[in-house]
Formats: C-alpha cells, sequence, structure tokens
C-alpha cells in the first residue's frame, strides 16, 4: 500500500528542482502515491485572493502523510499573503526546522569540513505576523515568545542530539538584550535539559555566535545548534556558505504528526528553466521524507548515492566545479541510488 505524499512544485527554479528529485524517488521505486497541488506566487500571480494556498491545496495536505515541496517566492510589498512555508508550518504545529550541515567529499570546504545541524523553532518568534502601523511613518513588530514552543523545540532538539549520539547543544540568543522573550526561551531550555543529563548545553548570544561561525567552525562540530525562528533562519543560512553551496543544503519541518519537506533555498526565478540549478538540496529533502515515513533504506541509498556523484565531480552542477545540468546531476544520483540499493542486503 502506497504512502500519499502532497506535491508543491513551487516557483522559479521549484518545478525543474521538484522533478529532478522524483526522478529519484521514482527510480528506487518507493510506494508512494504524489499527489500534485499548487502554491505559491505564480499560483497567486494568476488567481490572486488572500493566501498564496488555495483551499484545495489545504485539503490535499490534510490528507497527506507529508508534503514534499519546491521553492517558492513570497511577495514582499506590505499587504500581501505570509510565505507558503510560514503557513504550512503554523497551520500543522511543524515546530521543528531542521537544517543538516555537512561538507561532502569533493565539495570546497572555505573554513575547513564541518558537520552540525540546526534547530529551529519555526511557529513563532517575528514569523507570528503581529505586526502593524502606528503610524505612516512608524510601524511595529511583537515578537512572540512561549513557554510551550520554546520547550517542545528544544526537547526535539536534545532528542535529535541523544539519537545522533552527540554530546552538546548549542542554544543562540540574545537574552543580554531580548531579556523577556530570549530569557523565558532560555528558561525554557534549562528546564528541558534535565531530562537530558548527557548532553551538555551552552548559550551563545547570536553577535559572537555568527563571528565564532567564520573564526572557528569546527568547534561546533556534532554540535546540534538552536535558536528562536530568526535567528536560526539567519545563521543556518550562514552556515550554508562553509558547505560549498545552499544547494547542498535540505530542510524538513516536524511537528507531533505532519511533516514538510523542502530544499533550504529560494526560488531563484532568474534560473528558471535553465536546467543548472544544484538539485541536491531538493533531492536530499526527499530522502529526509523518507527516514520520517519509514523508508530507511531508500532514504541512505539516496544519501550515499548523492556522496559519491559529488566526490566523482563528473556529473555535478556549476556550483560544484562541473558542468552538468539538473536533469543530469539527478539522473547520475538515480543511477547510484539503484545501484547501492541492489548491493546491499535487504
Amino acid at each position: 500500500m502506497s504512502v500519499r505524499v502532497a506535491l508543491i512544485r513551487g516557483d522559479g527554479v521549484g518545478p525543474e528542482l521538484v522533478d529532478a528529485a522524483l526522478s529519484v524517488l521514482r527510480a528506487i521505486d518507493v510506494p508512494i502515491e504524489f499527489v500534485p497541488c499548487e502554491a505559491g506566487l505564480e499560483y497567486w500571480e494568476r488567481h490572486g485572493g488572500s493566501s498564496l494556498i488555495p483551499d484545495e491545496t489545504w485539503a490535499v495536505l490534510e490528507k497527506s502523510a507529508a508534503c514534499l515541496k519546491g521553492p517558492t517566492t513570497t511577495p514582499a510589498e506590505p499587504g500581501t499573503p505570509r510565505s507558503v512555508a510560514v503557513s504550512i508550518r503554523q497551520r500543522f504545529n511543524l515546530y521543528a526546522n531542521v537544517r543538516p550541515i555537512r561538507t561532502l567529499p569533493g565539495t570546497p570546504a572555505p573554513l575547513g569540513p564541518v558537520e552540525f545541524i540546526c534547530v529551529r523553532e519555526a511557529t513563532e518568534d517575528l514569523y507570528s505576523g503581529l505586526e502593524f502601523r502606528l503610524s505612516p511613518d512608524v510601524a511595529v513588530a511583537m515578537r512572540k515568545i512561549t513557554r510551550s514552543a520554546s520547550e517542545r523545540v528544544a526537547r526535539y532538539a536534545f532528542r535529535l542530539a541523544e539519537s545522533k549520539g552527540w554530546r552538546k547543544v548549542i542554544v543562540i540568543t540574545k537574552a543580554n538584550i531580548l531579556k523577556e522573550t530570549d530569557g523565558l526561551f532560555l528558561e525554557s531550555v534549562r528546564a528541558v535539559a534535565q531530562e537530558f543529563p548527557s548532553i551538555a548545553w551552552e548559550n551563545y548570544f547570536i553577535d559572537n555566535f555568527a563571528q565564532q561561525l567564520i573564526k572557528n567552525p569546527q568547534r561546533f562540530n556534532q554540535n546540534i545548534l538552536l535558536s528562536s525562528n530568526l535567528f536560526m533562519d539567519i545563521i543556518s543560512e550562514e552556515a550554508s556558505g562553509l558547505v560549498a553551496s545552499i544547494g547542498m543544503v535540505p530542510s524538513g519541518n516536524y511537528g507531533d504528526s505532519y511533516a514538510m519537506f523542502e530544499p533550504a533555498h529560494g526560488s531563484a526565478p532568474k534560473y528558471k528553466g535553465q536546467n543548472r540549478v544544484n538539485p541536491t538540496a531538493t533531492i536530499l529533502a526527499g530522502a529526509m521524507m523518507l527516514e520520517y515515513l519509514g523508508f530507511q533504506r531508500h532514504a541512505q541509498a539516496i544519501w550515499l548515492a548523492v556522496e559519491r556523484v559529488v566526490a566523482e565531480g563528473k556529473h555535478v552542477t556549476y556550483d560544484l566545479g562541473g558542468s552538468a545540468g539538473t536533469r543530469e546531476m539527478a539522473e547520475a544520483i538515480a543511477k547510484n541510488a539503484v545501484a547501492i540499493l541492489r548491493s546491499a542486503p535487504s
């Protein structure tokens, strides 16, 4: 029996990246039924409305086990709808946004090899959308931090460290300035940390952490990095510069009963239709989805296939020093994944 997954192709280069990921997933014959649905700026520009996500798509999402989503564009003008990702995270309470940062063999490591995981609280903070104009010249945004949301994402981070066999969680705040909101976040982490006596934790202020990440990123290897929504959004993008390209960074959004998977990068509309964007992040997002759905062997085959193709360097995109297109790199990954599955004991 197949598992039902909602499929959002997205904007800009999203459709071609999702098609690349699908070519890998279909090659390894995973029993998943993908249900295409629309969302994003391009949909909204055609149809209008108060949301980038139509009612028909919400219906598909609610009847699916998970969602695989390509990058989508969010309009920046005041009064326009909030982003697709934020809307889905809040609707399904996907409180843990997870971005693994790892140097793969054969890729540039400008500041040395790194391996850590960024965990971001993904339902509140400034992304709550609580902002308004006091006057034509004064705008105010409210930063919402709650104990319940902070504790559940902290618990996720400590459990992830435990499952990986890692021994430290790095908490990133600005508690010396944001004494109430980040103070509450730290209180919540401190309370949860008592449930995990074998896992150490440290608090870094966001400005110092950003500097340390560039000065000596290896000090955070095999650590879980944990922060609130905006801070970790920025830090995880900064961290992507340590691993060749943000095109290498997948993203999973986890709740207690649903999950959405996507590349960490945006829709890059200027490259739309050019078959040149690195598909790795979207393909690995598909692998993270397989792990979530219980297809561990298939997920591992994709991760290993990506490592082989990238290390070999013959079928990689321009950002990795190659000349292959999006489709060609995906085809090479699919071929390797099939071979890995055939050679591995079942």
